[in-house]
């Protein structure tokens, strides 16, 4: 079957940009999480579930989950959108030129992830409408993947029927991800001690001084192929007549390797301890450390035999489309899925530029990616 010639492109267009026009930043995901129940329930679909995860992100709503039955005699699956943006992702104004989408103003898009829901509604629309068999299904929503995969990390996995499925969430098209690192999140506190910088200094240790060193000896950036250091965030001090007591620096160490990743946690934190236990002090004060590290998602690995892999091989090559699988460097609700032992590779959506003002999508991109969805769907 020519799915191609079952999407109504217009229609994809006017959910595309309907859904973009919805502001959801992290966080605030309540009118998005209604749209898309009302275009989905408006096609058909039976009310979703909707979990109990708000408590632990903050969130307007907790996670979606709609599930589609099919025919039983097929491999349950299912599909991954979050419903968060970034900012700045308020009042956005969608300018479509020919068959392009960005933003009309100094807003991001919302094509992450925005282009994936609209190509999971468009697809079921069709399904409803031409009445395509296809697998028992599942389209799950997360809320707060922007602010550190909040949502998924607060899904239970017992809520997922199927223990497959994609998540249509990364830049490009025609690509899928089949690896990505795992991440630990770094939260340093080095505490000195204050005083007045004009009278009397030397009674003062500047803890932002014992930072900056700490900082200049510690490894940071491409550590190598697999492996990652950045320190993102540093907040410190009081005024500028007051030696600085205590600064905070937030960062995060990523890597495909697990023991790489242990050793550059260990590596960055003896290169602070050393530098705070180095401090020279006549009267015998001491300034203090607090070096904090913990997993922020783990690692995914997929094979190019896993059956969530052959399947969208057997999907692209049904619809003619080449894709590539590739190892990424970011993380996304698919490494908390796959964590939980849900297979999930990662599908490119066709966005471009995305956490930027020049973000931008195509709706021939949206509508292939519509035909690999039904592709995938129909097994």
């Amino acid at each position: 079957m020519n799915f191609n010639t079952l999407i109504d492109l217009n229609r994809l267009a006017r959910t595309f940009i309907q859904l973009c026009e919805t502001d959801s930043p992290s966080g605030e995901e309540g009118r998005m999480a209604a749209l898309v129940t009302e275009l989905l329930c408006g096609a058909g679909a039976p009310p979703p579930f909707e979990d109990d995860s708000a408590a632990r992100t903050g969130s307007q709503c907790g996670n979606l989950i709609f599930r589609f039955d099919g025919d039983a005699a097929q491999v349950p699956l299912f599909f991954n959108c979050h419903l968060d943006t970034v900012e700045p992702g308020r009042g956005i104004k969608v300018l479509r030129q020919g068959d392009r989408f960005t933003s009309s103003g100094g807003t991001i898009l919302g094509s992450d992830d925005k282009a994936g829901i609209a190509a999971l509604i468009e697809a079921w629309r069709v399904m409803q409408e031409y009445k395509l068999p296809h697998a028992p299904l599942e389209f799950i929503f997360t809320t707060c993947e922007e602010t550190g995969l909040l949502g998924a990390k607060a899904l239970n996995p017992a809520h997922v029927r199927a223990k497959m499925g994609y998540a249509l969430d990364t830049s490009g098209f025609g690509k899928v991800i089949i690896g990505a690192p795992a991440s630990k999140r770094l939260r340093i506190t080095v505490k000195g001690a204050a005083a007045h910088a004009g009278l009397h200094p030397e009674k003062g240790i500047n803890a932002i001084v014992l930072a900056a060193k700490a900082l200049a000896a510690a490894p940071c950036g491409r550590i190598d192929h697999e492996t990652t250091a950045n320190f993102g965030t540093i907040h410190g001090g009081t005024a500028t007549n007051i030696v600085p007591e205590q600064v905070l620096i937030e960062g995060e160490i990523r890597s495909h390797s697990l023991d790489k990743l242990e050793r550059l946690h260990k590596e960055i934190e003896a290169v602070f301890r050393k530098t705070v236990a180095g401090w020279c002090d006549s009267s015998g004060r001491a300034p203090k450390l607090d070096f904090q590290a913990e997993l922020d998602f783990p690692a995914m690995r997929l094979d190019m035999n896993d059956a969530v892999v052959r399947r969208i091989a057997a999907a692209a090559e049904r619809v003619g489309m080449d894709l590539r699988y590739e190892i990424a460097g970011g993380g996304s609700d698919a490494n908390i899925f796959n964590g939980c032992g849900l297979a999930t590779a990662i599908v490119a959506t066709g966005m471009t530029n995305v956490h930027s003002t020049a973000e931008e999508v195509s709706l021939e991109d949206m509508a292939r990616l519509t035909e690999l969805v039904l592709a995938l769907a129909a097994a």
